[in-house]
């Protein structure tokens, strides 16, 4: 059994503790707001502020950022806490964008972090031409010596995707699914995984425990955290979604790959 631990901050953004790394994906951590949209689209309004703040998180190794250019993935206390932290990768975009410590990745692109090697993986921000238009999204997995492999979906709404990973890969047991079925009123479509998908992505990775995120926080969030646990129990695999009580330490153990 392998002992991984994770703490759940809101939205999108958890702490993962795992072969000995301390990892923030997509950092989230301003006071409820409005993002306009400067080329006038449907703002971003965020409803709820961090369970925790920054300085409350200790040290920090590496932050898996799935895009730069969404607030509900990157807002403005997250990319403040990029500067504090040695390594951030994401997509060559945001890392031309962004600068100072972050690495741009594309699909298949591996880095190696401490002990742990992560891999891009192609993520899908809605239907094919949706996507194009949103911008680059990655995912990530990760993997270590005598460690379970950690799949992180990033803002993927296609299965294709999921199985192109499992495909790769071997599964993974554990999984951390962005779902909330994200939508704005410009795009009549899932930008995220919905709650049934995000069920199916699971079988299709093998997982053996899931970390729901980004289902609560921001507005343009259609299916809630309770959604995604009905969503589950219907598909007769409630034991494998995690129970994430905001900013509380949560252990996983599972079998190593």
């Amino acid at each position: 059994m392998s002992d991984i631990a994770v703490t759940y901050i809101g939205g999108p953004t958890v702490l993962l503790e795992y072969a000995g790394l301390r990892i923030l994906t997509d950092p989230t951590f301003d006071e409820p707001r409005r993002y306009p949209d400067p080329d006038g689209g449907q703002e971003l309004v965020k409803t709820r502020g961090p369970a925790l703040q920054p300085a409350e998180l200790g040290r920090l190794d590496l932050v898996l950022l799935s895009h730069h250019h969404h607030e509900d993935n990157l807002d403005v206390s997250g990319r403040a806490v990029l500067a504090q932290v040695p390594r951030t990768l994401t997509t060559v975009e945001g890392a031309s964008v962004l600068a100072g410590t972050a690495v741009g990745m594309a699909p298949g692109d591996t880095s190696s972090v401490g002990p742990v090697t992560v891999t891009a993986t192609r993520s899908l921000h809605g239907p094919d031409a949706v996507a194009e238009l949103l911008g680059p999204v990655i995912g990530f997995v990760l993997q270590s010596p005598g460690e379970p492999t950690v799949y992180l979906s990033g803002d993927n709404a296609s299965l294709e995707v999921t199985r192109e990973v499992a495909d790769r890969f071997g599964g993974a047991p554990v999984m951390i699914v962005n779902a909330g079925a994200a939508r704005v009123a410009e795009i009549d479509a899932d930008l995220t995984f919905g709650s049934g998908a995000a069920a199916k992505s699971a079988v299709t990775m093998t997982a053996q425990c899931v970390i729901g995120v980004h289902t609560e926080d921001w507005e343009h969030f259609s299916e809630s955290r309770t959604q995604l646990e009905e969503a589950f129990s219907a598909a007769g695999l409630a034991e494998l979604l995690l129970d994430l009580p905001r900013g509380t330490r949560v252990p996983i153990d599972v079998v190593a790959d």
